[in-house]
């Protein structure tokens, strides 16, 4: 059975969950309609991933004995200046997330809620994975400078299965 503070921290995630699921909706969108079908892929599958994170906490919280809120979420922003700016967002956005997570386990700790504490870990994990992969996107936009984006967008998909190669 969960506390009400971690029930309420975890709806509370959920939000958050949601809110990044549509930022990176928002974002493929805008890659797409600019013509970089690599970067607007690679945006597409992190917004699945973010709508699965998000039932990953509904089920949970549901399974535990309480009850997951589904709320509206905030608009996300719909336009970007550029291809690093929206990345440094993406990095920005990821860091609040963990932020958030890392919140939910002190809440877990104060409630003494270890059940809960280590399902998180997994998230905990997963982010310390968001964080790098943003890091690694804005290190090669770094290093291409304001130039030409054509081989970034064609191979920005392989630095994803280059990860998932990594972590097996």
């Amino acid at each position: 059975m969960l506390t009400k503070k971690v029930e309420e921290a975890l709806v509370s995630q959920i939000m958050k969950e949601g809110y990044s699921s549509n930022l990176y909706l928002a974002m493929a969108s805008w890659t797409e309609s600019e013509g970089l079908e690599g970067i607007s892929k690679w945006l597409y599958i992190q917004a699945d991933e973010e709508r699965l994170h998000m039932l990953k906490i509904v089920h949970y919280v549901n399974e535990r004995g309480g009850k997951a809120v589904i709320p509206a979420f905030e608009k996300p922003p719909i336009e970007f200046s550029g291809v690093k700016p929206m990345f440094d967002k993406v990095l920005a956005h990821e860091e609040f997330i963990s932020t958030s997570i890392n919140d939910i386990v002190a809440v877990c700790e104060a409630e003494k809620d270890f059940t809960t504490q280590n399902w998180i870990q997994w998230f905990v994990n997963e982010q310390i994975q968001e964080e790098k992969s943003s890091r690694a996107i804005l290190d090669k936009l770094k290093i291409l400078g304001e130039g030409n984006l054509y081989l970034f967008d064609r191979d920005i998909l392989s630095l994803r299965k280059a990860e998932a190669g990594a972590e097996s």
